[in-house]
């Protein structure tokens, strides 16, 4: 009897370490998940229901400028210029009249942007970086990077933009965009625009599977 009674007192401990040992691995599991949830939720960035509401006109001159393949990088780009607010949403004006704010209509807006995509993805031979980037920084970065650098890189756009502020006639006129433009005296342009417009299209062509 006393052999018998250490056995089940033994076999209950093993059975009790046993229920421990798995609600702590059950909790964890649920903590990391949580966590995993929340910096997921917390690295996608928003995307504004004005761009959203302009998925049709920017489809409509997507279309007429074939570019159908990249409404989602058209309205990337249109989150990163304005969010989608005012009267020229993708702020294609510089490229329509060669200043700001000549275009106060948003679908002469949208279908210069997208007129002008084309135009800088034709230019840089598809490579899309290159065209988003050259959105920002004219025409003239996709010659810069296929006679300096070769291909599109980050590095490329801080030179490019550092090169463009030291020699602009009046420095007054350009404002550093980021902190990290200021670091690296490249204060033309977005240095990061590639960066911002295809984390906004990751989540924009996310919304499109949705519709």
């Amino acid at each position: 009897m006393k052999i018998n009674k250490k056995v089940k007192q033994a076999v209950k401990q093993v059975i009790l370490i046993t229920v421990l040992l798995i609600g702590t691995f059950l909790m964890l599991s649920f903590l990391t998940y949580e966590k995993d949830v929340n910096d997921t939720e917390k690295t996608l960035p928003s995307i504004s229901d004005y761009v959203l509401h302009y998925k049709p006109m920017v489809e409509k001159y997507a279309r007429e400028y074939n570019v159908s393949g990249y409404v989602d990088v058209l309205l990337a780009m249109m989150m990163q210029e304005s969010g989608g607010r005012g009267a020229d949403p993708m702020q294609s004006s510089e490229s329509y009249c060669g200043k700001k704010g000549c275009i106060n209509d948003p679908e002469l807006s949208i279908k210069q942007g997208a007129y002008y995509f084309s135009k800088t993805l034709e230019d840089a031979d598809g490579d899309l970086h290159l065209a988003v980037q050259s959105y920002n920084f004219g025409l003239g970065f996709i010659d810069y990077v296929q006679q300096e650098k070769g291909t599109y890189s980050e590095e490329a756009a801080i030179d490019f933009s550092r090169e463009m502020y030291e020699n602009a006639p009046d420095q007054s006129i350009y404002t550093c965009l980021r902190k990290e433009a200021e670091q690296y005296e490249a204060c033309y342009g977005d240095i990061y625009y590639v960066r911002s417009v295809m984390e906004y299209r990751d989540v924009i062509a996310m919304e499109l599977r949705n519709w």
